[in-house]
């Protein structure tokens, strides 16, 4: 982004281009990528199976689904949207297995976190870095576990960073060059992201305003109403499609984010929970960043308000603040209150745009005179104590008394070293800690040793929050994977949830086995919940089936099934 944030510090003349091989960024890209690919699956090497639940059972069963395979009933759940999914359904071309599915998502998403190296490396050239200071804070930047711990799960956020900066990239060139081709690439990323998650409308609504504006000058309109014509056809493609996983995935309906919205607008106390949640991910952001958000953000709202801001960078400023703010407010706002910390400070919302914030923020400490650097740095700190002040206000004990989830919360459980409790305050200063030490490093005129500072504090902090992985598959059914399988009416929801990925052969249905009737034919296995003993599950069971006990829930079994697949 051509973001004019401060003025650049003088540097020694660069090397005269004759001087290195041409080649050398073309390989060094390509290695970069590599590595962090293999960084990315040895960070996730211990994932096997689901583990955030429903979230990546809807994605993964949505991906079955749209590859010809068995769906299933996710009614009253979140919808979860088509444009991840739609990535995943080749893998189920290829194999029905879940485990190997599941190992597979884990490569397209390391993919895809890898390809924030060349668009961080774009980026940071675009914030003014030279080639060779550009590099090594792509790559350390790419790293933040905001761009990476999700990527150890099967979810939207994974794809999500990569989607986002491409969007604002292929913006930025349009907003300066008028090019056609920019501002239609720029559509087909804002009408994907909108196809992937909610968060993407927010995304859409952004850029639709911004292709508006331009159309107004004669010079911009014929590309401003191309480009708007592409995001209305990509915006109804993915509307189409999600209608579609929506009918067959989610036939009693869902979750009503949208009413929750609505409701919270029109009142006073709605308004407190939205902008204090906004400001809790604001402070989780800038957290989560070891403080380098707050100084981007602090550098994108002196670009929006300072005079001598080019055209071209003040709009670029004007759009990432407000996909920031629309997101972290309509977010908060739809969300609800679910009796956990989370409600009150969450930083997955806004992770889209962790990266391009925690750049620029570099940016300007490494380009910027000593003063700057330091009043940008005393920004951050402003804001991240000023939100966590506002959050510690609203919520209170419900800090304490709400239920702590870790995996809401894995840059913040690094940063105090406890996974069990949010420690609002201690976590702040140690962010500010790191946030100084950042600057002390840039001011030592070497950008490589800052790169490598970002680098190891990124992966110490995913060292820490990966450990506890040990997720294997869950319990497989008794039996070959064959033949029907029902689950009783007063099954647990999150039981039959997290059984329809490994249950893959087939749709779980439906039964009520309190009227007595046996099951349909084909079906050999019923799902109860558990009793006193697994024989007293479900007395009317037919003769010579089987009880097998699970935690919480037993599986009836027909042995009579055949064993062929």
């Amino acid at each position: 982004m051509t973001l004019a944030i401060i003025p650049a510090r003088p540097r020694a003349p660069a090397a005269p281009r004759g001087s290195g091989p041409r080649r050398a960024p073309g390989w060094l890209l390509a290695a970069g990528v590599l590595a962090q690919v293999a960084l990315r699956l040895w960070l996730a090497r211990t994932r096997t199976a689901p583990a955030a639940s429903p979230d990546e059972a809807g994605y993964l069963i949505a991906a079955r689904w749209l590859a010809g395979g068995p769906g299933a009933d996710l009614s009253g759940n979140t919808f979860y949207q088509g444009g991840y999914p739609l990535l995943l359904a080749p893998v189920y071309l290829v194999t029905r297995d879940p485990a190997a599915v599941y190992a597979a998502v884990l490569v397209i998403n390391a993919l895809a976190g890898a390809a924030l190296f060349p668009l961080g490396y774009a980026a940071a050239r675009r914030f003014g870095l030279v080639r060779r200071a550009a590099l090594p804070l792509a790559f350390g930047a790419a790293l933040l576990p905001a761009t990476t711990f999700f990527g150890a799960f099967a979810l939207a956020d994974a794809v999500l960073p990569a989607i986002v900066l491409a969007w604002l990239l292929a913006l930025d060139r349009f907003v300066r060059s008028g090019r056609t081709s920019d501002a239609v690439l720029a559509s087909a990323a804002a009408s994907y992201a909108a196809a992937v998650h909610t968060r993407g409308a927010v995304l859409l609504a952004v850029h639709a305003v911004v292709l508006a504006v331009l159309a107004l000058r004669p010079v911009r309109r014929r590309a401003a109403l191309l480009a708007g014509g592409a995001a209305l056809a990509g915006y109804a493609a993915g509307a189409m499609l999600n209608a579609h996983i929506r009918d067959a995935l989610y036939p009693g309906g869902v979750r009503d984010l949208a009413g929750i919205l609505e409701s919270r607008l029109g009142t006073a106390a709605g308004q407190e929970w939205a902008l204090s949640g906004a400001a809790g991910q604001v402070w989780y952001l800038i957290a989560s960043t070891w403080g380098l958000a707050g100084v981007g953000l602090a550098a994108a709202a002196a670009a929006l308000v300072r005079r001598r801001t080019p055209g071209a960078a003040r709009v670029m400023a004007a759009v990432l603040l407000a996909a920031t703010c629309g997101i972290a407010y309509a977010s908060s706002a739809a969300l609800p209150d679910e009796y956990r910390v989370g409600n009150f400070a969450y930083g997955r919302y806004l992770s889209c745009l962790a990266l391009v914030y925690a750049l620029a923020g570099a940016v300007v400490l490494l380009r910027s005179g000593a003063r700057t650097a330091v009043r940008a740095t005393a920004a951050s700190v402003l804001v991240l104590e000023g939100a966590g002040l506002w959050v510690a206000v609203y919520a209170g004990d419900r800090l304490r008394t709400h239920e702590f989830i870790a995996f809401d919360f894995p840059e913040i459980t690094f940063l105090t070293g406890d996974r069990t409790a949010l420690h609002l305050r201690e976590a702040t200063l140690t962010a500010i800690a790191l946030c100084g030490a950042l600057l002390l490093l840039s001011r030592l005129d070497r950008t490589p040793l800052a790169a490598v500072g970002l680098t190891g504090v990124n992966l110490a902090a995913m060292a820490f929050v990966m450990a506890p992985s040990r997720d294997r598959p869950f319990s497989p059914l008794p039996g070959p994977a064959a033949g029907g399988v029902v689950a009783d009416v007063s099954l647990d929801w999150e039981i039959k949830t997290r059984l329809m990925y490994p249950v893959w052969w087939t749709r779980i249905g439906r039964i009520d086995v309190r009227d007595g009737r046996p099951p349909a034919s084909g079906v050999c296995t019923v799902l109860v919940p558990a009793g006193t003993s697994p024989e007293t599950s479900w007395p009317a069971h037919p003769v010579g089936w089987r009880a097998h006990a699970r935690p919480g829930w037993v599986a009836w079994h027909d042995p009579a099934c055949g064993t062929a697949q």
